[in-house]
């Protein structure tokens, strides 16, 4: 049996989200994402690092919109998903403080079992966006 090879890490995610608009407003406008793609009404793509989150429209990309060149096929969720951001503890607490000027209420914010500090909030479509400690996974 072949041994696979080793996952350097996550290219990219995807959120769902109906309303484009406000998807931009949040991840362009208030976490300062830089836009690599802007296709709507189907998708937005951001630059995460060095990786890409998709933001793509549900009913959009249930919808067979392959070619021969590019087969995607259909994919999608429905309801709210989940993407977790690094940040330091002073980034996050810097965070806190650009979320109240903007008047985004914080779900949960509290240090885990191994001390590291998790954010959470909701994005217009109600997904959970989260910024922790990398050292939640990697002490």
């Amino acid at each position: 049996m072949s041994k696979p090879p080793r996952i350097s890490g996550v290219l990219e995610a995807a959120l769902y989200a109906e309303d484009l608009a406000a998807a931009e407003a949040f991840y362009a406008g208030v976490l300062g994402m830089k836009i690599l793609v802007h296709s709507p009404p189907r998708h937005l793509f951001f630059r995460a690092g060095n990786s890409v989150l998709l933001v793509f429209n549900p009913v959009e990309t249930a919808q067979a919109k392959g070619t021969t060149d590019m087969p995607v096929p259909p994919h999608g969720a429905h309801g709210p998903g989940h993407a977790c951001f690094a940040a330091t503890r002073d980034e996050i607490s810097l965070w806190r403080a650009v979320f109240a000027e903007k008047g985004i209420a914080i779900d949960a914010e509290f240090d885990w079992p191994n001390g590291a500090r998790s954010l959470y909030v909701r994005d217009p479509a109600g997904n959970s966006v989260e910024f922790a400690e990398p050292r939640l996974w990697f002490p």
